[in-house]
């Protein structure tokens, strides 16, 4: 296991994530350090990085360096931004990080910037045809690809940094200047001309600190019950709202608003017109948010180098292996037991006539059903759905983790409470509840007819005669711990598909 950290030395903030390698081409962030330093702030006059910006970034960058040593960090990859591109005064700025703090920082190119935010979105959304929006502190980067493969890209030498300077100073109220920012903005997107080669189909992605508040301050509005900004939707109509809301109001108002980052309070406002004239300006109903970007880019060209190539295929699979290595589950039970899950799904379609997004969800409760044995073995189905619901997992949407989470989560004899069902009223559907509570089913037999975890039992054959389900069990050696177990399931099977169950 290696452990390396990684430094993202933006126009507005500097950060540092420390993420451990493990288990063959799999990476988990394991710390976070994040400072406000604005070091592109009042560049836009000379091109200078301002003495003031400068020592604020070299004591940030010994406090990231004084974490990665107590960390026991292995190496350290430090990169620079836009705001270090453009700077007159990159060299004597990058000599005196080496010097100060030991730490040697690469300045990226728009291009190599704009490859790793693409890198980072792709490997981790099952999103087939996008445009990304990413906002900066000192750039824009507008991201178009289809079937995986980048067709389109700009980097615009402005971000919420950099356009806050420009229409500050004009005497204009803080709605007057995101109007001006929106004019200004709009002319910038007509000069490119392959945005207007762009299917029509597309969605759009966001990426970057101005669009994780937008989540946070609709999480807040919506009372949205999951903390995760990864894979979030929203309608265009409601960041409208959001956007009307924080426009006209001042800074000290705009700091009391809940979700919003005080470091971020008076740049914000200038990241939003920028959204409101992108999605303007390409049509755009809704848009989702991405979690990962640039330094998820570097992750995964450090944990998988042919992602340097090529996209990983399968997103799900890749990050389900990585959760069941990292919470040490037993991955031959997890395999069998997901095998025996699809036979179920398959054998029992006459009954529950799902569709095959179904599927998707009772192998992701399938793989991560015992992950909640990492904290403690007695009710771990509960752990198991908690821990789902709040696991980094790549290319499956919000209402489909909630429903994995449940299905793992009633895969032993307790059902499903109503206050907890009714909690993500606004994520699930009604219908779903019977959905789950038949996966839930289907995943205790699978579960069962691997007791012994040996493999026993390696093919289920269903037989619907009457009011009987007849499942007989293919089997290498003694099955009778896994049939026994697994016929405990009977009443929670009668309740859920009105048939009794019989095992040979």
């Amino acid at each position: 296991m290696e452990k390396i950290g990684i430094i993202d030395l933006g126009s507005n903030s500097a950060r540092l994530v420390i993420v451990e390698l493990f288990g063959e081409g799999h990476f988990m962030v394991v710390d976070e350090l994040k400072e406000s330093v604005r070091l592109g702030q009042d560049m836009e006059r000379d091109g200078f990085l301002k003495p003031q910006r400068v020592a604020e970034t070299i004591k940030t960058l010994k406090m990231f360096k004084k974490l990665c040593d107590a960390s026991r960090v292995d190496r350290v990859i430090a990169v620079a931004t836009a705001a270090v591109r453009r700077a007159k005064n990159q060299r004597s700025f990058l000599d005196e990080i080496q010097a100060t703090c030991g730490i040697k920082v690469k300045v990226l190119s728009e291009d190599e910037e704009s490859t790793l935010v693409y890198r980072g979105v792709i490997n981790s959304m099952d999103i087939p045809k996008g445009v990304i929006l990413e906002i900066g502190g000192g750039s824009t980067k507008i991201i178009y690809y289809n079937r995986r493969n980048m067709l389109g890209c700009v980097a615009l030498p402005f971000g919420a940094v950099t356009l806050t300077d420009l229409f500050k100073n004009d005497g204009l109220s803080p709605e007057e200047q995101t109007e001006k920012i929106e004019e200004f903005f709009t002319e910038q997107l007509s000069s490119i001309e392959w945005l207007k080669d762009v299917d029509p189909d597309v969605q759009m992605i966001g990426v970057g600190g101005s669009f994780r508040n937008i989540f946070k301050i609709s999480k807040m509005v919506r009372k949205y019950p999951l903390d995760t900004v990864h894979n979030y939707a929203i309608p265009v109509e409601d960041f409208d709202s959001i956007y009307d809301m924080i426009k006209v109001l001042d800074l000290d108002r705009k700091k009391k608003i809940k979700g919003i980052s005080s470091a971020r309070a008076d740049i914000l406002p200038a990241a939003l017109a920028v959204v409101k004239a992108f999605t303007r300006y390409m049509k755009f109903e809704s848009f989702t948010i991405s979690g990962m970007g640039l330094r998820e880019g570097i992750m995964f060209n450090q944990a998988v180098p042919v992602t340097l190539e090529k996209p990983i295929s399968d997103i799900l699979g890749y990050s389900l292996t990585g959760l069941v290595r990292y919470y040490e589950c037993d991955e031959k039970h997890v395999e069998h037991v997901v095998n025996l899950s699809v036979q179920l799904f398959k054998q029992l379609r006459v009954l529950h006539k799902f569709p095959r997004q179904y599927l998707k969800i009772l192998k992701v409760a399938a793989t991560l059903h015992d992950c909640g044995n990492r904290i403690k073995y007695y009710n771990h189905q509960k752990h198991s759905c908690y821990m789902i619901l709040n696991s980094t997992l790549y290319g499956i949407t919000h209402r489909e983790v909630v429903l994995a989470a449940f299905v793992a989560g009633c895969h032993k004899k307790e059902d499903i409470s109503p206050a907890d069902w009714v909690k993500y009223k606004d994520i699930v559907q009604e219908e779903d509840l019977e959905a789950v509570r038949k996966l839930g089913v289907m995943l205790r037999i699978a579960e069962s007819l691997d007791r012994g975890c040996a493999g026993t039992v390696k093919g289920i054959n269903c037989d619907v005669l009457g009011d009987s389900v007849i499942m007989k069990t293919e089997v290498e050696g003694d099955a009778s711990l896994e049939i026994r177990d697994a016929m405990n399931a009977n009443t929670e099977f009668r309740k859920s598909f009105r048939k009794n169950l019989e095992i040979l």
